[in-house]
């Protein structure tokens, strides 16, 4: 996937949202966190498209997808992908979820009441408090930061989005994370999300964590310096369901830092 683009689109209810479909096989869909896009999917696309039919796209307001000057939080981020299950025809997949997308496969579970095979969550925003000091910042002086000179967005993206990963990041993978966010705008959008970002939307499902039936597997990298792996434990010990695995030598970016190990994982869980 030398030049990563979403050849599909889908008219939702609050906007336009590209995405793609590769291989054949029972469904599973790949959900993408902040400040992510799918393009974070590229090097685990082909390995599971081998055996599934697999489903990805861009969240409103981030990648590919429209960035409308409008709510792109979370709390409609689990309506849009109820309405993507919807056009998909798609009943009891196979979730993936990382950082926000893991928390959009919740509240798509526990708000939307849809139903899914298995679930499985990278690195998820699930667990209050959350959000770095550089996003608690941005949350609170939003409209300062959108002002900003644009090679000075360029470098504080640049260096905010390298600090997710445990290895050292290639010039490729980082203009294919930045890119989206770039101009007038990407860079209003990348500080609109972390504006909109709010620990109600955690707030209002981890107490209903112990009510899912529907088998969980919980990844976490080892060196994640965003999301410390303490809150990997804990979000385990709140669900009855859930098999919890670390990752060494992954940061929160676990699938850009260690995609083999990523996909064997999955894949022996699915296999059980």
């Amino acid at each position: 996937m030398d030049q990563f683009k979403l050849t599909k689109s889908f008219s939702s209810s609050f906007g336009q949202i590209s995405y793609d479909i590769k291989g054949e096989g029972p469904p599973i869909v790949l959900i993408h966190g902040t400040p992510w896009s799918s393009f974070n999917w590229r090097n685990i696309i082909p390995a599971l498209s081998q055996w599934f039919t697999v489903y990805f796209y861009d969240l409103l307001g981030y990648g590919q997808s429209e960035k409308p000057d409008e709510d792109v939080s979370l709390g409609v981020q689990n309506k849009i992908f109820s309405e993507l299950l919807d056009y998909w025809e798609l009943k009891n997949p196979i979730v993936v979820g990382h950082d926000f997308g893991g928390t959009t496969v919740l509240r798509t579970h526990l708000l939307e009441k849809r139903e899914f095979e298995k679930i499985i969550l990278i690195d998820p925003v699930a667990i209050a408090p959350w959000g770095s000091s550089f996003f608690t910042h941005v949350n609170k002086y939003e409209k300062a930061f959108q002002g900003i000179p644009e090679y000075i967005h360029e470098s504080m993206v640049s260096t905010y989005v390298q600090g997710a990963k445990y290895k050292s990041m290639d010039k490729e993978t980082l203009n294919g994370i930045i890119n989206p966010w770039l101009g007038t705008t990407g860079q209003d959008a990348f500080y609109r999300q972390i504006a909109q970002a709010d620990e109600s939307y955690t707030d209002e499902i981890e107490s209903f964590y112990n009510e899912i039936k529907k088998p969980v597997l919980i990844i976490w990298g080892e060196q994640d310096s965003w999301i410390p792996i303490e809150r990997g434990n804990k979000l385990h010990n709140k669900m009855n369901t859930s098999e919890f695995v670390s990752i060494p030598n992954a940061g929160h970016l676990v699938q850009e830092d260690q995609p083999t190990e990523l996909v064997s994982y999955i894949l022996k869980f699915l296999d059980t």
